[in-house]
């Protein structure tokens, strides 16, 4: 017999919560496979698959909509979206350990009593600011590649509705 969780159960296994879940269900992004004789949401093991797409979608910055369109239209697999993520965390934790080792440079100086130069605060001001940089820069082409995407979607679906008209 096939796993089923209740909505909030579901909540509880995921850290979402049962309201945000009813809306993913009410604007059609995530609804469940069954629901129970007292009408109870049922989320399969297949569901679960999906809701992982879908958080790891809006992980990478795209509206509900954006979401939703890609999800339903089938233009990115399982696999696409879970590289896509992996590849965003390890070019987040490349640019934290860097600055970590800044830091840790700058308060090994401050431990050991030594004088910490203006070379050495530009320094690490300056990996501040390209981390800050990268995440305003990473946002505006995430934004800018979404809406290419969504257009090529929009044009897609345009083109199939006048072809059959």
């Amino acid at each position: 017999m096939k796993r089923l969780w209740k909505v909030g159960e579901l909540a509880k296994l995921t850290g979402l919560t049962i309201r945000t879940l009813r809306f993913y269900d009410q604007i059609g992004l995530f609804s469940p496979s069954a629901h129970s004789d007292s009408g109870h949401r049922l989320y399969n093991e297949a569901d679960l698959s999906r809701l992982q797409q879908i958080l790891s979608l809006k992980e990478l910055g795209l509206s509900l909509e954006e979401i939703k369109s890609v999800v339903t239209g089938g233009h990115f697999s399982p696999l696409e979206i879970v590289s896509l993520q992996i590849a965003r965390l390890k070019e987040t934790i490349r640019m934290q350990q860097k600055l970590v080792s800044e830091l840790e440079y700058v308060s090994k100086l401050m431990h050991l009593r030594q004088p910490v130069t203006v070379d050495d605060f530009t320094k690490l001001l300056e990996t501040m600011k390209k981390s800050h940089e990268k995440m305003i820069l990473e946002r505006r082409m995430t934004w800018e590649n979404h809406l290419d995407l969504l257009g090529d979607i929009l044009d897609k679906d345009a083109d199939e509705s006048n072809q059959g008209s």
